[in-house]
């Protein structure tokens, strides 16, 4: 597989989200969205899952959403904050009902600690790539030319350690989130040892 391969989806809902992530993330946070896209694509293909390009991509790019100053919410974990934006944002786009709840279900699942494929295709490969980019978990099964051009297209920048000031500080005001099981779990010292940072 190669970079070239992958599917990636031009639509106005997809233009429209990575206009919207543009906006509110740091340089940082885009480029983890962006890699989050591509590294479960990757993986998607790689291992015939089918799944919904689009919806994939939208959830992808809104999936860290909750975390910026404009939509932290001091009420709700991060995820379900970012399913919230997501909901009106495919309302906005003209989604239906059950799609707009769909993509807010996928950006809430990227948080748990697996996401069955035959349950939720586009839910597992979120949850999977997520995890990949920010603490380095299976990313062997990233095909090695694609991480390559991946990570040189869109570089890590300051991800590290930008992503765990940002989950130290939802698990410290929300410890009953998943931010906070995290936090207690150890998940600072494995985004520091990413081996994408090596």
């Amino acid at each position: 597989m190669r970079f070239d391969d992958l599917m990636i989806p031009d639509t106005p809902a997809c233009r429209g989200a990575l206009e919207v992530a543009t906006r509110y993330h740091t340089p940082s946070l885009l480029n983890h969205s962006i890699r989050a896209y591509l590294f479960a694509a990757a993986h998607g293909q790689a291992h015939s899952i089918a799944f919904d390009a689009e919806l994939l991509y939208v959830a992808a790019m809104l999936h860290d959403i909750g975390l910026v100053a404009g939509y932290d919410s001091h009420t709700v974990p991060y995820e379900e904050a970012g399913g919230h934006v997501a909901w009106a944002f495919c309302a906005g786009a003209g989604w239906s009902p059950e799609r707009r709840e769909r993509a807010a279900e996928v950006i809430i699942r990227h948080m748990w600690a697996e996401v069955p494929v035959e349950d939720d295709p586009e839910g597992h490969l979120l949850e999977l790539s997520t995890g990949m980019d920010i603490s380095g978990r299976r990313t062997d099964e990233i095909p090695e030319e694609v991480r390559a051009e991946v990570l040189a297209r869109h570089p890590r920048l300051e991800i590290a350690k930008e992503f765990g000031a940002c989950i130290a500080d939802q698990g410290a005001r929300k410890p009953s989130s998943f931010a906070g099981g995290l936090v207690r779990d150890g998940i600072l010292d494995r985004i520091a040892r990413n081996p994408l940072d090596a």
